[in-house]
C-alpha cells in the first residue's frame, strides 16, 4: 500500500510527512458504509478579486489562477464554482442587468457589464479547468422591481407581472452565459433570502420561493427547454420547517427543484433535511468568511464547518472569496477573509491557511467519490472519502495543543502517525 502524508500547521503550510511503520491501537475504522458521492469543491468569483489579480504580471496571475483550478498540478483543483447574478456585497459597484423601469419584458436584458470583470476571469479559469462547472444566484432583483426600489433591502415586489418577468430576467441569465460558452448548470433562487441588507439583497419567506419555483420560475425553464437546474437556495438560517419542509413537501414544486444549497447558519437544517429527503441533493454554497484576519484559528474553523456539512451528506463544498487584497475590505466596510491574498503595491501574493484547508480535501478528493461512513474516537475529527479509482483519502484534524497517535484502518491496511499539535493532515492511500 503506496501512502502519502500531508500536514498542515500554522507553521508549516503544507509538509510531507512519512506514516509510522508500526502502529498501535486504531483510532479510526472504515465502517464499510458508503454514503453520498461526491460532486466537487469551488469557490465564488467576485469582481473584487480579479480586480486584485490584475496588479499581477500575466505570468504571476496564472500562476495564481493555477494553484485554485489546474487539475493535474499541484493545486486545489476546483471545478464546481460560484458565480454572482448581477452585483454584491464583492462587487465593484452596484448594479443588475436590467434597470430599465417597467421592461417586463426583458427587452434591455444584457449582461455586458460583465464583460468588465466576470467574463474575464471566469474564462482564465476556464482555459485552465475546462470542466469548471458554475451555479448561479442574485443578490437583488434590479431595483425597479423590488420594494423600495433598492438594490440593498426590500422584497420583490408580489405582483404576476413581477414573477413573470423576473422568471424571465433568470433565465435570459443563462441563455447569456450559455450563449459566451460559460457553463451556468443551476439558478439557486437568492441569496441568504432570510436576511435584510446593507449590500445587495432581497427578503423572500419559504413558502413564497416556493411558489416561484412551482409557478413561474420551473414553467418558464420548461417551456423554454433550457438545461439548467433550480436549486431552493441559499438558505442562512436553520429553521427546518419555514424552508426545506415547506418547499419540498410541495409535490408540484418537487417537479421543478433539483436540490437545496445552505451558508452560514443554514448548516443548523441540514442534518433534517438529509434524514427527511435523502433523495434530494445538498451543497454548501459559501463559507463564513471571517474578519480579513486570515488567521491559523479562521482555518480551523473551515475545518470544523467541512466536517460538518461533509459528515451530513452535502455533495460540494464552496469557499467564499477566492482571491482578494489583504484585508479583504468589501463595498460597505466589512474585512473579510480569502484563500489567496494579493498586495496591489507590493504586489506579493500570500496563500493564506484556509488556502491550504481547502487543498487538504479539493486536491484529492475528486467527483464521483463516496464518503466513507468511519468509526472510532477520531470520528468528530475525520473526513474519509474513496475516489472512483479506489485511493482512500483521510483527512484529520489533531485540535489539541500536544502531538497526538492516530492510526486509520480501512480495506487496504493501516496508517498513521504522531499528528503535530494543531495540524490538520491528509492520508492518501492507493488501492
Amino acid at each position: 500500500m503506496a501512502t502519502q502524508w500531508i500536514c498542515t500547521t500554522a507553521a508549516e503550510p503544507w509538509k510531507t510527512c512519512v506514516p509510522a511503520a508500526e502502529l498501535g491501537p486504531c483510532g479510526l475504522a472504515d465502517t464499510g458504509q458508503r454514503d453520498q458521492t461526491w460532486r466537487g469543491f469551488g469557490g465564488c468569483f467576485n469582481e473584487l478579486g480579479w480586480i486584485a489579480l490584475q496588479a499581477l504580471t500575466p505570468s504571476a496571475r496564472t500562476r495564481v489562477l493555477r494553484s485554485l483550478f489546474a487539475p493535474r498540478q499541484d493545486s486545489c483543483r476546483f471545478r464546481s464554482c460560484r458565480v454572482p447574478l448581477g452585483a454584491n456585497d464583492y462587487a465593484e459597484t452596484w448594479y443588475s442587468h436590467n434597470e430599465t423601469d417597467g421592461d417586463f419584458a426583458m427587452k434591455q436584458f444584457s449582461i455586458e457589464r460583465d464583460r468588465k470583470y466576470l467574463l474575464p476571469y471566469l474564462r482564465a479559469a476556464l482555459a485552465i479547468q475546462p470542466d469548471l462547472t458554475l451555479f448561479a444566484s442574485p443578490w437583488s432583483p434590479p431595483s425597479w422591481m423590488k420594494s423600495p426600489k433598492s438594490y440593498n433591502y426590500g422584497t420583490l415586489v408580489w405582483t404576476d407581472q413581477h414573477r413573470a418577468a423576473y422568471a424571465l430576467y433568470l433565465l435570459r441569465f443563462v441563455q447569456a452565459y450559455r450563449a459566451e460558452g460559460l457553463p451556468v448548470t443551476a439558478i439557486h433562487v437568492q441569496n441568504e433570502p432570510n436576511s435584510d441588507q446593507k449590500f445587495p439583497s432581497c427578503l423572500w419567506t419559504g413558502p413564497q420561493m416556493r411558489d416561484f419555483i412551482r409557478d413561474n420560475l420551473g414553467p418558464r425553464f420548461q417551456r423554454a427547454k433550457v438545461d439548467c437546474e433550480i436549486w431552493a437556495g441559499t438558505i442562512e438560517r436553520g429553521d427546518y420547517n419555514a424552508w426545506g419542509n415547506t418547499i419540498f413537501s410541495d409535490e408540484r414544486c418537487r417537479r421543478f427543484v433539483t436540490g437545496m444549497s445552505f451558508q452560514w447558519a443554514g448548516k443548523d437544517q441540514v442534518q433534517r433535511m438529509r434524514m427527511s429527503w435523502p433523495e434530494v441533493p445538498l451543497i454548501q454554497s459559501e463559507s463564513e468568511c471571517g474578519a480579513g484576519d486570515n488567521s491559523w484559528s479562521d482555518a480551523m474553523h473551515t475545518f470544523d464547518l467541512l466536517w460538518h456539512y461533509l459528515s451530513n451528506g452535502v455533495e460540494a463544498y464552496t469557499y467564499w472569496n477566492m482571491i482578494l487584497p489583504p484585508g479583504g475590505m468589501s463595498t460597505w466596510g466589512w474585512k473579510q477573509n480569502a484563500m489567496v491574498t494579493v498586495d496591489p503595491q507590493t504586489r506579493r501574493v500570500t496563500y493564506t491557511p484556509e488556502f491550504y484547508v481547502m487543498k487538504h480535501l479539493s486536491r484529492f478528493v475528486k467527483a464521483g467519490a463516496r464518503r466513507i461512513c468511519l468509526s472510532g474516537p477520531w470520528t468528530g475529527n475525520s473526513l474519509a472519502f474513496e475516489n472512483p479509482n479506489g485511493t482512500v483519502v483521510v483527512a484529520v484534524q489533531n485540535p489539541h495543543a500536544a502531538g497526538r497517535d492516530f492510526a486509520f484502518t480501512g480495506a487496504t491496511g493501516t496508517v498513521g502517525g504522531c499528528l503535530p499539535p494543531s495540524s490538520l493532515n491528509t492520508f492518501v492511500m492507493s488501492a
